[in-house]
């Protein structure tokens, strides 16, 4: 007779997650205020969309490319540590800011260097903080745990423009990074007070052992396996290259068609933001439709056709902010489904360095799009769209002509692109039927290690190819901006 499982220790629950979500609150608030803050300061300081558009790509591309190498630190080290790394690098960027502000020093490349810096860490914050989920929740409850988290993200973007502009105008970019200091701080005391069990041990988790390099690559190797997995990512990597293209020119577009009212354009965000808290509480009482792509796919397509459209063709305020509320309003629903997909089918000990790849597949080509935005605005739709311009013609009676135009060109074009692209990628059958498709993950029994691969799956824990073809996904994660998803 072989030995017997004991009995896994029941998750810490909802309560302990909720107060562990209430310090990713302040994490993400003061990420907030410092990437608005940062915002207006560069476009002070040039007035180009493409300094803003750098300043992303330099706080999101070392996130991007690091996040498989996170991704095994993650699975090797107390989930806790993965939390609070980032938020230490937060504090260092902004008190490295701070003393080259009074030593007189700051400029924009040096912003560049602290935001890579910044960045790097930033790797282990998404898979981090979604394998914690996994482990303290129930499986019942992901979609809700997830529902949380995108109503925190949401609410950072309600509070953050605010608190942003008013601390500019008050004290200066100063404020904005001293205020990301004491956010960072009660982050991290709250991660450190909260229960997190260690995750159980699954028979992908014991394939996985091995060199750094090999541990790498195996999220990669998890993902190509299972076609609809690997579906599900191509669709958001596709949504994420071609909305971030509109999405990175909101503020520059707005403030050109203001005059710069950094105050309005900070309310825009803030009703945005308010759209993202609806759809966060809407997803945390409701949970997700039962099935869990159409939910994804449908908020993707209505998000980007309603309220993407409705941004790029505005011409004031109110057309701005009530686009900014549909478009975040469907991210919580997009974003809680796909994530409730992938904790229930990917084990638990491998997720780590799985979600780390998820994030990356999802997320590689929005540092491109960000890269490309800036140019594309300021060389090509901004000088079209001038009175007497190649696409003042064609495309004036649409969206106007003047500062600003060509840029919302650009958001209209991406958002009918975007919305097709995720109704397109449902006539897929691994997308479609993932879920049907995918087994659950199923914990290993004591002493079973080695025998056999997980429920549904080949002998080397393989899909079989039954699953059908892949192709397309929207990611996350964690990581849209408004967007990512991953």
């Amino acid at each position: 007779m072989g030995p017997v499982a004991s009995k896994p220790a029941p998750p810490p629950g909802m309560k302990a997650y909720s107060v562990l979500w209430s310090g990713q609150v302040a994490s993400v608030l003061g990420a907030g205020i410092v990437d608005f803050g940062l915002s207006i300061w560069a476009w002070e300081l040039t007035g180009k969309a493409t300094a803003l558009a750098l300043v992303g790509f330099f706080a999101f591309g070392p996130t991007v490319l690091l996040s498989p190498m996170a991704g095994v630190a993650v699975d090797k080290w107390n989930r806790k540590v993965g939390l609070i790394v980032p938020d230490l690098a937060m504090i260092a960027t902004a008190g490295a800011f701070l003393l080259l502000q009074w030593l007189g020093l700051i400029g924009l490349w040096q912003v560049y260097v602290l935001l890579i810096f910044s960045g790097s860490f930033q790797a282990f914050k998404f898979p981090a903080y979604s394998a914690a989920t996994t482990v303290m929740v129930e499986k019942r409850h992901y979609g809700r745990a997830s529902g949380m988290l995108s109503t925190a993200q949401s609410m950072s973007t309600v509070i953050a423009p605010v608190l942003a502009v008013g601390l500019y105008e008050a004290v200066g970019i100063g404020g904005v990074m001293a205020m990301d200091i004491v956010a960072s701080v009660l982050a991290i005391i709250i991660v450190l007070i909260v229960r997190i069990p260690p995750p159980p041990r699954t028979e992908a988790g014991e394939r996985a052992q091995g060199s750094l390099w090999k541990q790498s690559a195996f999220g990669f190797r998890y993902i190509w396996e299972r076609p609809s997995l690997l579906g599900l990512q191509l669709l958001l990597f596709t949504v994420n290259v071609v909305s971030l293209l509109g999405y990175t020119v909101i503020r520059p577009m707005i403030l050109a068609r203001t005059l710069d009212d950094t105050g309005l354009l900070g309310l825009v965000y803030t009703i945005g933001g308010a759209g993202g808290v609806a759809g966060g509480l809407l997803m945390s009482v409701w949970g997700g439709p039962r099935r869990r792509v159409v939910g994804l796919v449908v908020s993707l397509a209505l998000g980007d056709a309603l309220g993407g459209l409705m941004v790029g063709l505005g011409r004031s305020f109110l057309p701005w902010a009530a686009g900014m509320f549909l478009s975040t309003f469907f991210m919580p629903i997009a974003n809680g489904c796909n994530q409730a997909i992938w904790q229930s089918k990917v084990d638990p000990d491998v997720q780590g360095r799985v979600f780390a790849t998820r994030m990356l597949i999802a997320t590689i080509g929005i540092p491109i799009s960000m890269l490309l935005a800036g140019p594309l605005a300021d060389h090509l739709f901004e000088p079209g769209m001038a009175a007497g311009g190649a696409l003042a013609g064609p495309f004036g009676w649409l969206v106007g002509t003047g500062k600003g135009t060509g840029m919302s060109l650009m958001l209209v074009i991406v958002a009918i692109a975007s919305a097709v692209v995720a109704v397109v990628a449902y006539s897929v059958r691994s997308i479609r039927d993932a879920e049907a498709i995918l087994p659950d993950f199923k914990p290993l029994e004591a002493g079973a290690a080695g025998e056999g691969g997980a429920e549904g799956a080949g002998g080397d824990g393989t899909v079989p190819s039954a699953c059908g073809e892949a192709t397309a996904p929207a990611c996350a994660g964690g990581p849209r901006a408004p967007p990512p998803t991953g």
